[in-house]
């Protein structure tokens, strides 16, 4: 076990990903909690997101912001490395090829935008509007 020398939270994993802290109640938390580096980036996911789902709530649920109609639309995420989309599992397998194509690892219900590669904010919008339209969710 490792224990986090930060917030004292055990891990199985030396050196765990996690969040320390508080968890961030708004959005716009969030976003300034991270690195600098990625806050551009998450920015725009955020605003193809509200554009994609405008009837749709902003909200931190799991300590991520999320979209929420009635249910969960859709969540993203930073890493250290990738910047993580949560549109559930039939989203993914359903947008699996572009995906390939877009060179963003996934894997059941979440999709992994590399900070190495450019965001693919068009195919972002197409997969938060196939979630909002077919009512497929995480």
């Amino acid at each position: 076990m490792w224990k986090c020398p930060k917030c004292g939270r055990s891990f199985k994993k030396e050196n765990q990903s996690h969040y320390c802290g508080k968890a961030p109640e708004t959005v716009d938390e969030y976003i300034l909690a991270q690195d600098e580096g990625i806050r551009d980036q998450l920015l725009s996911i955020r605003s193809v997101l509200k554009s994609e789902l405008p009837d749709a709530t902003e909200k931190i649920s799991w300590s991520m912001p999320t979209y929420w109609k009635g249910h969960n639309i859709i969540h993203f995420a930073a890493a250290k490395k990738h910047i993580g989309l949560y549109p559930g599992p039939e989203a993914v397998e359903h947008f699996a090829e572009k995906l390939d194509q877009a060179g963003c690892p996934y894997s059941k219900g979440a999709i992994r935008i590399p900070c190495s590669v450019e965001l693919p904010l068009s195919l972002i919008a197409e997969i938060a509007a196939w979630c909002r339209d077919t009512g497929n969710h995480p």
